[in-house]
């Protein structure tokens, strides 16, 4: 008879080792990159995630304003909010709301792409985006991801 167990590792809270990674988005496109990072911030780079628990790393993208879209993108998308009032509506293109605020439109794409329940808010919460190329986070000595 074996003695080997071969039982699967389910990683809870305290046995999680989260990392800072920093990012530069000069010249990425948005959505490709986007995509990559809410992995990261979910944990599904690592060979312990867990669906149900936050064992993601922390994230920092720097120049942010240089990151772009694709095709027509920047004309053609639209972002929509509502109030909850009649005629309160409002929509604004991809480029006024990048010449506005670059750091919400790339927050909104990563957003968009993790779960949208108690898990999903722990996890955006490790996401900082900076439109230049300085940031506060020296003290956590980010090391630049590889994709």
């Amino acid at each position: 008879m074996n003695t080997l167990s071969y039982k699967t590792k389910s990683a809870n809270k305290e046995s999680v080792e989260r990392k800072w990674y920093i990012i530069d988005g000069d010249g990425d496109i948005i959505g490709r990159k986007a995509t990559a990072i809410a992995n990261v911030l979910r944990g599904k780079h690592k060979p312990s995630y867990t669906p149900h628990v936050d064992c993601g790393d922390y994230v920092i993208i720097i120049n942010a304003e240089k990151m772009r879209f694709t095709g027509n993108k920047l004309n053609d998308k639209v972002y929509l909010t509502y109030s909850g009032y009649p005629g309160g509506q409002k929509s604004r293109t991809a480029k006024e709301m990048f010449d506005k605020k670059p750091i919400a439109v790339i927050e909104k794409a990563v957003k968009g792409m993790i779960p949208k329940n108690k898990l999903g808010r722990a996890i955006f919460k490790k996401l900082f985006v900076y439109e230049g190329a300085e940031h506060p986070h020296f003290a956590q000595k980010p090391e630049p991801f590889k994709f």
